[in-house]
């Protein structure tokens, strides 16, 4: 079916639907065409649900960005509904959007963390994700090819309303030197002006510029090499803390005074203990790839610590259902809903972090050392055929059917015993795998990766561990 403006309604690529969003290949599995049909399929779910009929959009720095947009706002419009651009912003601009204009719903053009060639979608639908079968569902509405006609766009700015929102009650005690990398993704449009309404800091920036070349390193702040600069930055001006930030401004790295990386399931440790004096047992998630010293330490506060799967989306769901004030997943993906709204904003995060931090008389490098030390492995993530993914953990699971410990399966298998953990698990956004494991002695880990490695390779999948 093709209209006046020549793009047309044509079938989804199976491989671009995800559990948690649409992303894919520019010019491959994924073009101006995709963004018309969404616009066209999800437009008229928004159409039939909603009453306002209002949807807010946005889009990130990537090259492609802006004709995905232009494309995906015709197909809103020709579905009958009143589209609001905010134009280039992080996802979380996004989703305050959304609540600030009273919508309906919210689609954000986004690669996130991926390469620059990948682009996509995340969907919002009556202040929740939509995701799973929704997405996966989209393709089921070709088949009716009945769609209203005739909506309207228009175009507004909401930088200041954003700004101020994310700076609400946040001061610091004592003056912090920062460090601050958006890695050229598109927190490079707010991040200026939240550093120049931040009182009692000295701020160093680097890579502030949107750039959809990433031209100085990949925006993933899971990975450590991409957070090599923020070190160095941190170093070179004695900053007290480092904040980084992956392409779209959902995630949060963090850095300490000693230049070394403080992972989510650690920092929200002390995120926790803040929520840990207003709340009573208070119910807490966070990732099966998460530490088991963050379950503990939790716990010991009087908050009610959770494992749950991976997945900001479903993470979202689970926390708004049990009424959790702060959730969040290894990744950097963190929520509040004490004081905020309930969606993963890195800046936000960033910021609350920061004020529990100018409350301490001890650097963030011994607040961090009182924890127990383990030994753990990154987040490994593995590139395998996205067929074959989610096979080769069901394979993994019956092989280790008779392992000693403790089996959690509600997201990949995490076996837990006295020595510690390991991982396995296949990524609901890429065609890869996950793995981690951790121990509280390095010959233990070195037997979780050995098994790891041994059940990868008995799938057909060769990769060696390198814990430099």
């Amino acid at each position: 079916m093709e209209d006046k403006n020549n793009l047309k309604i044509e079938p989804f690529d199976t491989e671009i639907l995800r559990e948690y969003d649409i992303r894919g290949i520019v010019n491959k599995n994924l073009n101006t065409n995709t963004a018309y049909t969404l616009g066209r399929t999800f437009g008229s779910i928004v159409f039939k649900q909603s009453k306002e009929k209002k949807i807010c959009i946005g889009y990130d720095g990537r090259l492609s960005s802006p004709y995905l947009h232009d494309s995906l706002c015709r197909g809103l419009v020709d579905s009958g509904n009143s589209v609001i651009s905010i134009g280039i912003c992080p996802t979380p601009m996004l989703y305050y959007s959304i609540y600030n204009q009273n919508a309906d719903a919210g689609v954000m053009v986004t690669g996130s963390h991926n390469p620059p060639e990948y682009n996509g979608f995340k969907m919002v639908l009556n202040q929740r994700p939509f995701y799973s079968n929704n997405i996966y569902n989209l393709q089921s509405l070709l088949d009716k090819n009945k769609f209203q006609k005739g909506g309207s766009s228009t175009s507004i700015n909401i930088l200041n309303e954003y700004v101020d929102r994310i700076l609400k009650n946040i001061h610091f005690d004592k003056k912090l030197k920062i460090a601050w990398d958006p890695g050229n993704g598109s927190v490079g449009i707010t991040i200026r002006r939240v550093i120049d309404n931040l009182k009692n800091t000295e701020n160093f920036l680097i890579n502030e510029k949107v750039d959809g070349t990433f031209p100085n390193h990949h925006p993933d702040p899971i990975v450590p090499k991409n957070l090599t600069q923020l070190q160095e930055l941190v170093k070179k001006n004695k900053c007290d803390i480092g904040l980084a930030f992956d392409g779209d401004g959902d995630r949060l790295g963090i850095v300490d005074d000693k230049s070394h990386i403080v992972w989510a399931d650690r920092y929200m440790i002390l995120l926790a203990e803040e929520i840990s004096k207003k709340y009573i047992s208070a119910p807490i998630i966070m990732d099966i790839k998460s530490s088991k010293v963050f379950f503990d330490e939790v716990k010991k506060m009087g908050c009610k610590p959770i494992i749950y799967r991976s997945g900001h989306s479903v993470i979202k769901d689970e926390m708004k259902r049990i009424k959790s004030p702060l959730s969040g997943e290894l990744s950097g993906h963190v929520m509040y809903y004490d004081d905020f709204l309930g969606y993963d904003d890195a800046m936000y995060v960033g910021l609350r972090f920061l004020k529990i931090l100018s409350q301490k008389d001890k650097n963030l490098s011994d607040i961090m050392r009182k924890y127990p030390k383990t030994f753990s492995t990154p987040e490994i993530r593995i590139e395998v055929e996205e067929s074959k993914k989610f096979q080769i953990v069901e394979e993994i699971k019956e092989r280790l059917n008779d392992f000693k410990g403790q089996v959690i399966d509600i997201d990949g298998i995490r076996i837990q015993n006295d020595k510690g953990w390991f991982l396995v698990r296949a990524s609901n956004t890429q065609n890869q795998l996950t793995c981690r494991a951790e121990a509280s002695n390095k010959d233990d880990l070195l037997i979780f990766i050995n098994l790891i490695e041994k059940q990868l390779k008995l799938s057909g999948v060769n990769f060696s561990f390198n814990l430099e």
